[in-house]
């Protein structure tokens, strides 16, 4: 196993079409704190309380406080090198598209043209009674005023279209997510600690469809073993090398 930026960058020019999975260790670099680690959401929030659809659906305020105080952090949030060196390379042609695990859209924001979201995003909100659906903007300016957010059309409180414990995943985005990584010529998860299905699985149809996997993380995955490169670094340190690398 090629531990190389080297080794990756040929990988990459090499095994075309190259797709990229992330997960929130890309984010953490921009200020977003993650939810699994250490030092993570869950250690001060109980998911069960907070991020569950039960949760919302028996006190929609209490977890509307929750995603309150995480939108002033994504709001100020902006997207960091490697955001911005995926991007750069999709402008080149040398990734196909992204998986993101993320719902901050600073994948858009760099300039990201094809990122697939399989866990939605908190870009928007909809009403789970007549289906409206509100932006991000519309969302904030109306918690100045009250705790949780009405939809304009019925007057049911919205749901941040970010997918919680209970919900399935979108079918479209997970299907065009497992199309890509079946027809990828190399899967790169970047700051992903790939423990998460059915996300996870992707490389493991990426290899049995004959394609390479390589892995850009701090710290250990399961998945490791089927790495044909395996870095142990920062993303946007790591990617905006990459990018320079390809040039």
């Amino acid at each position: 196993m090629d531990g190389t930026l080297r080794g990756l960058a040929a990988l990459v020019r090499e095994r075309q079409p190259a797709v990229v999975l992330t997960g929130a260790g890309i984010s953490t670099e921009s200020g977003i704190p993650d939810f699994r680690s250490a030092a993570g959401l869950w250690v001060q929030y109980d998911p069960m309380e907070f991020a569950t659809i039960q949760a919302f659906r028996r006190d929609p305020v209490k977890v509307w406080e929750f995603y309150s105080l995480r939108f002033s952090v994504l709001t100020a949030a902006e997207p960091n090198a490697g955001h911005r060196a995926l991007a750069e390379l999709e402008r080149r042609g040398l990734v196909q598209a992204i998986v993101t695990q993320n719902i901050d859209g600073l994948h858009q924001r760099a300039g990201s043209e094809d990122v697939v979201e399989v866990h939605g995003s908190i870009r928007t909100a909809s009403c789970l009674e007549c289906g409206e659906r509100e932006s991000l903007e519309e969302i904030v300016a109306s918690l100045r005023e009250t705790a949780a957010p009405a939809c304009p059309r019925c007057g049911a409180i919205l749901k941040p279209d970010v997918v919680m414990f209970g919900e399935l995943l979108p079918p479209a985005a997970v299907d065009r997510a497992v199309e890509l990584a079946r027809e990828a010529g190399v899967l790169l998860a970047v700051g992903s600690s790939l423990e998460v299905y059915p996300v996870a699985g992707l490389l493991e149809e990426t290899v049995s469809a004959g394609g390479a996997v390589a892995i850009v993380n701090r710290g250990a995955t399961p998945f490791d073993g089927l790495a044909s490169v395996r870095i142990d670094g920062q993303a946007g340190e790591t990617l905006a090398a990459l990018a320079a690398e390809l040039d």
